[in-house]
C-alpha cells in the first residue's frame, strides 16, 4: 500500500465530510480507495493514473505491486505524488460499517 508520513487529507476532501475527514492523518492509503494518482516528475512531466479504472481489470494487490514498482524504478525522477482519494467510497464503507457497529450493539 502506498505510503505517506502522518500527513492531513488536503482541503477539498475534510470539506466533503468535515465532521470525520477534518481529524484523519494518513499513513497508509488502501488501494480500493484511491480514485488516482497523480506523479510528478523532476522534468515536468505529469502521469495520471486512473486507479478506479484499472481496479475494473486488475486486482488491488496487482496495482499495488504496479504502483510500488513504479516508486522505485523513478524515485529519483519523482518530485511529488498526489494520491487522490474516492472520497465518496470512504464515506460510505463508514457509515456502512458504523451501522453494522450500531446494530449489533442494541
Amino acid at each position: 500500500m502506498p505510503k505517506a508520513k502522518d500527513k492531513k487529507l488536503p482541503q477539498d476532501i475534510i470539506d466533503h465530510w468535515p465532521e470525520v475527514f477534518k481529524d484523519v492523518d494518513i499513513k497508509v492509503v488502501p488501494v480500493k480507495y484511491l480514485h488516482s494518482v497523480r506523479v510528478f516528475f523532476n522534468d515536468g512531466k505529469v502521469w495520471d493514473i486512473d486507479v478506479a479504472k484499472t481496479r475494473k481489470k486488475k486486482d488491488a494487490n496487482d496495482i499495488e505491486k504496479s504502483l510500488e514498482e513504479l516508486f522505485t524504478n523513478y524515485q529519483d525522477s519523482i518530485d511529488n505524488v498526489d494520491f487522490r482519494l474516492d472520497t465518496a467510497r470512504v464515506k460510505a464503507d463508514i457509515q456502512g460499517r458504523t451501522r453494522s457497529f450500531m446494530k449489533r450493539r442494541k
